[in-house]
């Protein structure tokens, strides 16, 4: 399992801090996620803001575009320091060719779909991503609550993959904690975003060591 502690809960004064604890940590990734308050009602940070924390950084960033027309800044965000972007499937006209641009990049591809989003949506792009997002949440903003019928698609993402010979990793983005990790591991997920359940824990470097202890 795949653990991606999510900057957006972080402490923003003390954010030098929050790096080290995920690089001196059992998490494998630095979830990073981009607001443009066009596609989602929010705004959060950019490709200057990504660059300053790769300077501290020592793993795996996975960058969560939710913007419209990403493929306006795909490029930005390499030289940023993205090795993951995944882009919206709500966000993009013309999702195959956003897709192979990220990957012409030399970045590993991604696609998230929103609550209201069907998995068979993806059935002709799953063979193509690296990752697949799944949003447990409606994405704009942290400390959300999961939405139960996650799980569902969780298991019907599954078996999509499966049953197109796709080698995506699933991802799981909203209300992720210890409490409900064991269940979504159980349905199918490969990568665990965990927010607030980590920065908001009074000992995050334990909190990710019973996370990564979790077994499916």
């Amino acid at each position: 399992m795949i653990l991606a502690p999510s900057i957006l809960a972080a402490d923003f004064l003390h954010l030098a801090d929050a790096c080290k604890i995920i690089n001196e940590s059992e998490a494998d990734w630095f979830h990073l996620d981009v607001m443009d308050g066009r596609f989602v009602p929010n705004i959060s940070y950019g490709m200057d803001f990504i660059k300053q924390l790769k300077k501290v950084s020592k793993k795996f960033f996975d960058v969560h575009l939710m913007i419209v027309e990403p493929e306006k800044y795909s490029e930005e965000f390499k030289n940023a320091g993205a090795d993951g972007l995944t882009v919206h499937l709500e966000a993009c006209q013309n999702l195959h060719r956003n897709i192979q641009q990220i990957k012409s990049l030399g970045m590993k591809a991604g696609v998230a779909i929103n609550p209201h989003s069907p998995v068979i949506l993806l059935k002709d792009i799953i063979a193509d991503v690296d990752l697949v997002n799944v949003m447990s949440v409606n994405p704009g903003f942290g400390a959300q609550s999961f939405i139960p019928y996650s799980i569902q698609k969780i298991k019907d993402l599954k078996i999509l993959i499966k049953e197109n010979n796709s080698l995506a990793k699933i991802e799981v983005d909203g209300g992720v904690s210890l409490k409900n990790a064991k269940q979504i591991l159980d349905a199918g997920a490969d990568v665990l975003v965990a927010g607030n359940a980590v920065f908001g824990s009074r000992y995050p470097k334990e909190t990710i060591k019973k996370f990564k202890g979790l077994k499916p």
